[in-house]
């Protein structure tokens, strides 16, 4: 008889938010979360958030690396690297060790470059359950 073996989380997963979809509430991943759609909620992911060109994110972002194309509404702390593509709008605070902002991006709020707090250090209110 085989061994039944426990499922083991991929850190290279991709979880994906498609065009028209909406969720409400937050999100913790162990791989990458890429947003075409709409999220109201804090986003925490350990390797990568994207944000497409028509995704829309309402809440916190904390994560490693961020790519963002569409619209920011709320804190986006990345540990490592932070991409303000030209078609993105962000509202609020960002924290990274650096930041890349191609002409057209826009930002209003503060820019915080440098050493970064971890993301369960800087988002008190995500902790893992």
């Amino acid at each position: 008889m085989a061994k039944e073996q426990a499922a083991q989380p991929s850190s290279g997963a991709i979880s994906i938010v498609a065009p028209g979809t909406k969720i409400t509430g937050d999100i913790e991943t162990d791989g990458t979360l890429r947003v075409e759609g709409v999220v109201e909620g804090m986003i925490k992911a350990a390797k990568a958030v994207v944000v497409g060109k028509d995704g829309v994110v309402s809440g916190d972002i904390a994560t490693q690396d961020a790519v963002i194309g569409g619209k920011v509404t709320g804190t986006i702390i990345a540990e490592s690297r932070l991409e303000l593509q030209a078609t993105c709008l962000i509202e609020g605070e960002i924290r990274a060790r650096r930041v890349k902002l191609d002409e057209g991006g826009k930002v209003n709020g503060q820019v915080a470059m440098g050493e970064t707090p971890t993301p369960r250090q800087a988002v008190p209110n995500m902790v893992a359950r």
